[in-house]
């Protein structure tokens, strides 16, 4: 069965030699990738467009064409910008979500608007404010943990939560504490550093030193949750992939009224010894059907950092799944 073409035709305005320079890129490279990823071809005279493709990804190209002409104005394209708006597009579930497409979200913190980048972002997002205990499960790099840490900012800032928590194993690539110098609190901060920086570029740093030292944000280890039952707050619990089975199950239950958690990691990545298993595989395994959890599932497709990582990613995919 052959595949029905179309062909359309677009004008972008208004004229400005630099800016059609900016968004097609040294040696059209940026419209490349564009034909690339949307499977559509590309020709151009000056302003003046044609795409040939199929149906949706044509119409994806001419909404993508004009949202990045209109950012020629104010800022330089590059390939990373021009690979976050093909994410932010869907481009790779394009045909499943022409039909029931979930409306965006916008997360506003002081320091800006921020915005799910693709559809299982979108998804993320959705659970996260729908759910009280939620899981974001895929390769690093996807925005679980950021996304997650925006949505704590906002719950916060809207006095739905009274508190943050971050929390995290103290876990990491083979080594231990004991391998680190200084006292406790010295050895714990660089495995939350992660958490650290999201919350720096959301509030800044001297509000996030103010409300850590009123205790309105708390950032602290695994251990350090037991016994605890935690009302009103936003935990999130980085690196899950880490927790042994006992671990999750006390985490999972320390949660109280008013509260929601964010339990995210990549199982992929288990840094625990051998043959300990992990904390995050069996609560998926365990709590899959269980009624106000949700599950996302990332993938290298959703991957919002430099496009090498998501190349990466497929590769170690490729090889260890062959």
């Amino acid at each position: 069965m052959s595949i029905q073409t179309r062909t359309f035709d677009l004008e972008l305005e208004p004229e400005d030699n630099v800016r059609l320079a900016n968004l097609c890129g040294q040696f059209d490279q940026h419209l490349r990738l564009l034909e690339r990823r949307l499977g559509i071809e590309i020709n151009n005279r000056g302003l003046s467009f044609r795409l040939i493709g199929v149906g949706e990804a044509v119409l994806t190209g001419e909404q993508l064409l004009r949202e990045l002409y209109a950012q020629t104005a104010e800022e330089v394209l590059t390939l990373e910008k021009i690979h976050l708006s093909l994410q932010e597009a869907g481009v790779d579930t394009l045909l499943e979500r022409a039909e029931g497409r979930l409306p965006d979200v916008v997360i506003k913190t002081k320091r800006g608007l921020i915005r799910a980048r693709g559809p299982n972002q979108q998804e993320y997002l959705h659970a996260v404010l729908k759910h009280d205990i939620n899981f974001g499960v895929g390769p690093a790099g996807t925005g679980k943990t950021y996304l997650a840490v925006a949505c704590a900012i906002e719950a916060l800032e809207s006095d739905r939560v009274r508190r943050i928590l971050l929390v995290r194993p103290a876990v990491e690539a083979g080594e231990r504490l004991g391998f680190l110098p200084g006292d406790l609190a010295q050895k714990i901060d660089p495995y939350l550093r992660p958490l650290y920086d999201a919350l720096f570029e959301m509030l800044g740093f001297e509000k996030v030193n103010k409300l850590i030292e009123r205790n309105v944000i708390e950032v602290a280890p695994l251990a350090y949750m037991r016994g605890r039952t935690l009302n009103e707050s936003f935990i999130i619990l980085d690196e899950a992939q880490n927790t042994t089975p006992e671990q999750m199950k006390m985490f999972l239950t320390r949660i109280g009224f008013g509260s929601t958690a964010v339990i995210t990691g990549d199982v992929t990545q288990v840094d625990l010894p051998r043959g300990q298993p992990s904390g995050l595989r069996q609560a998926i395994e365990i709590l899959k059907d269980v009624q106000g959890i949700s599950f996302t599932f990332f993938n290298s497709r959703d991957v919002v950092r430099h496009v090498l990582v998501e190349r990466i990613v497929n590769a170690y995919e490729s090889f260890e799944n062959p």
